[in-house]
């Protein structure tokens, strides 16, 4: 097995160089490439007609789903760089952090997707940063994707929109433009983008984006270099028929961060750190604890004791005990991250498509996607995997409208397929957050205390290894049903036949014995959805919706473990319901949208712990959006959200990994050189790492043609940072700010974010070790941008 391998590349050229030469489109028009910002008016802050959740052509406005949408202006002005800050424009998508990497967002508490033009890409909790600079805009979709897009998450969705060689109105850009940025700010960052776009004649267009970073972290031996290159072309074959293709290729070299280990509730208050080294393991000198080393121990490090309050000094074994043990204050860059440790990931993204319209309404789409992921993931304190999967699907949408009077109807009819290769090991066993001593730097500690011997380093002593394949065969059916009076319903129905084959190459694994060699199994899975809305001549839309979507149990990287094919649980489904009222007023300058919701995914039996937990989740969600005048735009919004993990209410509890506040009866210096894991108590079963209440505000000011300023507030309630609620992180208030003066040529911006230096801590992997390790988040930082446009 090669760690890092680009075996893949030349198979994607190949790909790459035959869609180029075949015709095919996309279902929806793509907007806007470079267009002049203008200092003044909405921002593209107002939901338009772009918003295509379903397809029917309707307004967000009209769409019976809770959804937001930003755009690339909203992006620039207020410095939006990561998936995480989005929470600042889109109700329910606070974010916890999956080892500091901002891969996929978290939707009404649990995880969601990406998607790309409207296809699932291959999922991403925490391997690489999603990139979103490339983007038009950015739409977030609250509940189950429409039945037209497949099985997916409860949650809720990311879909995002590339810049493309159409303008606004869907014509082709004119002339050529671009531009040239350069960022620079806190923690020597270094960021250059260059993007240029316009007509090859006048049935073509293309658009380029190509953006590198070299930059250094808030966080101590923790550096960003990535390069991004994104292309879309667009062809009128004809009057009727129209080809767009394109792709995106990301190549990103960083590291994970666990955070802040050892963690006490007197830690997050006064940030008082217990100090100690670890007792020494490493017996033939290699400088690495190897499994085996562990294994040589007096007794197990990683010690199960059913509940906490079982714990006692019998529990514990010499090993466990630190020594010199002592406490000392702890600065929030200084993290659980080795030199050594790296996270690098090549991703490459295609796509073809053609679109055929007649004149009487009917259109035929089909979409074919591919996407490659190249991953390796190694962390000293003892975890690691690789991955390299390859996703191809292709999606025909046949497509047309009745007009039966009083009533007008759409129709979508969807034929799919979705072939996943995969293979993918990784290995967690003997992974010990607590033996490193964080107060020590680099030269002072001894590396060979805490960092463990990886099974990609080696190719074997893996806890998980898998090959295989799954195809998913889909049919998908909606119907939109709009009346004279306002009223309209909307349908949907799919039915999918997967099948997978996967098997473990027993000789490679740690523990072989009981593990199961190979697995086959198939599922058929069925998929609805059903709304109605009334669209008022008083501004006013109410909707009700009601949904039950299948799920598959995919890993870190879209794999399917053999264990859980073997058992029949890697399928599952999840039911939604969910009422809500949208307006718009004042001329269509003020948007608003409130619902409330409940969602459940509850079969214990395909309980995903780190993708797709069971878990039933109640919540309001309120969305303002207000274009005041020309110069002033506001909005607002509000998140109350309560996750309940079925699992751990039916039991009172689930498998965690124990931290010091949860055993106060027991010294923690006698326990951080290994760990205690086990069944924490949570009484009510709620989602740590979820605050209850969210609230958000931005506004942007426009003085003339040139000087703008713009502000956002993000104020969050405190939330446990483990299951069993022994720590408690505080709540916390975010004030950012901007200013930026444009000419028609250049742009000048600074931002600061976090002004008042507040400090704050986001939950890490809350469901299994937010008891140990915690993030704390970044400090007051500052960004300043210089771009030209031509």
């Amino acid at each position: 097995m090669k760690q890092f391998t680009t075996r893949r590349l030349p198979l994607a050229a190949s790909i790459a160089a035959i869609l180029a030469s075949v015709p095919i489109a996309h279902a929806q028009e793509e907007p806007l490439g470079i267009e002049e910002v203008v200092v003044t008016g909405s921002l593209g802050s107002l939901p338009g007609e772009d918003v295509q959740i379903f397809g029917f052509g309707k307004s967000l406005l009209e769409t019976p789903r809770s959804a937001s949408t930003i755009s690339s202006e909203q992006l620039d002005r207020f410095n939006i760089t990561d998936i995480d800050e989005l929470v600042a424009f889109a109700p329910g998508t606070f974010t916890q952090s999956f080892f500091g990497v901002a891969g996929s967002l978290d939707v009404r508490g649990t995880a969601g997707e990406t998607y790309f033009r409207g296809v699932r890409r291959i999922d991403n909790p925490g391997n690489y940063p999603t990139p979103i600079g490339a983007s038009d805009r950015i739409d977030i979709v609250r509940g189950p994707a429409s039945p037209i897009y497949g099985p997916s998450k409860i949650g809720g969705y990311l879909n995002f929109n590339p810049k493309s060689a159409r303008a606004e109105s869907g014509d082709y850009l004119t002339e050529t433009t671009g531009a040239l940025s350069y960022e620079t700010g806190s923690w020597n960052r270094n960021v250059v983008t260059a993007e240029v776009g316009g007509p090859i004649n006048d049935r073509m267009g293309y658009y380029i984006y190509g953006e590198l970073e070299d930059s250094d972290s808030f966080y101590d031996n923790t550096e960003t270099k990535q390069n991004i290159l994104q292309a879309s072309f667009d062809v009128d074959i004809n009057d009727k028929l129209v080809m767009k293709f394109g792709g995106m290729y990301h190549d990103y070299d960083g590291n994970q961060v666990a955070g802040w280990n050892r963690l006490t509730q007197d830690l997050i208050d006064n940030g008082t750190y217990i100090t100690g080294t670890a007792t020494p393991l490493d017996t033939n000198g290699d400088g690495k604890i190897s499994h085996q080393e562990y294994g040589a121990t007096s007794g197990p490090l990683s010690n199960f004791v059913f509940r906490p309050e079982f714990v006692d000094n019998s529990s514990l074994i010499p090993e466990m005990a630190l020594v010199n043990a002592g406490t000392t204050q702890l600065d929030e860059s200084n993290v659980l991250v080795d030199p050594n440790d790296t996270l690098d990931n090549q991703v490459l993204t295609l796509y073809l498509d053609f679109v055929y319209e007649t004149d009487n309404g009917f259109s035929i789409t089909n979409q074919l996607f591919y996407e490659t992921i190249d991953n390796i993931n190694e962390n000293a304190y003892g975890f690691s995997q690789f991955g390299e999967v390859d996703v191809i699907e292709d999606k025909l949408v046949f497509a047309f409208e009745k007009d039966f009077g009083p009533m007008t109807a759409d129709f979508q009819l969807s034929p799919s397929i979705r072939y996943t290769d995969f293979l993918r090991g990784q290995d967690f066993i003997n992974e010990y957050f607590d033996r490193r001593d964080l107060s020590q730097s680099n030269s002072e500690r001894d590396p060979s205390l805490d960092t463990r011997l990886l099974a990609t380093q080696i190719n074997d002593d893996y806890s998980e290894y898998q090959s295989g394949d799954y195809t998913m065969y889909g049919l998908a059916f909606l119907g939109d049903f709009t009346f004279d009076n306002g009223i309209a319903v909307t349908l949907g129905v799919r039915q999918d036949y997967v099948e997978a084959d996967v098997t473990t190459p027993l000789e490679l694994l740690l523990f072989p014995d009981g593990a199961i060699p190979e697995a086959s199994d198939s599922e058929n899975l069925l998929s609805w959805s059903a709304s109605i809305n009334w669209t008022t001549e008083f501004g006013l839309t109410p909707y009700f919706t009601i949904a039950e979507q299948a799920t598959l149990i995919a890993g870190q990287v879209g794999d399917l473990p053999t264990a859980q094919v073997a058992s029949g649980s890697w399928t599952d489904t999840s039911d939604l319901w969910e009422v809500g009222l949208k307006g718009s007023f004042l001329d269509d300058s003020l948007y608003f949208a409130v619902n409330y919701y409940e969602q459940e995914r509850v079969d214990f039996n395909a309980q995903a712990i780190v993708t797709n937990p069971t878990s039933r989740t109640e919540g309001i969600e309120a969305e303002l959006r207000w274009v005041v005048n020309q110069d002033l735009v506001v909005t607002g919004g509000w998140t109350n959200m309560e996750v309940i993990i079925v699992e751990a209410e039916a039991n009172g509890g689930q498998f965690g990994f124990y931290g010091a506040d949860d055993i106060p009866q027991v010294d923690p210096s006698l326990v951080f050189g290994g760990q205690i894991i086990g069944i924490p108590t949570s009484p009510d079963g709620r989602r740590a790492g979820i605050p209850e209440n969210i609230y958000t505000l931005t506004g942007t000011y426009s003085f003339n043609d040139n000087l703008a300023i713009s502000g956002s507030v993000i104020s969050v309630d405190e939330t446990p940072s483990g299951s069993s609620g022994a720590v408690i992180l505080p709540s916390y208030t975010l004030l950012n700010a901007g200013l930026v003066y444009e000419t028609e040529s250049w742009t000048f911006q600074l931002n600061a974010k976090n002004l008042t230096d507040e400090r704050y801590f986001r939950s890490n992997f809350p469901d299994l070790f937010g008891s140990q390790i915690v993030l704390p988040e970044l400090s007051r930082n500052f960004q300043a941008r210089v771009a030209y446009k031509f």
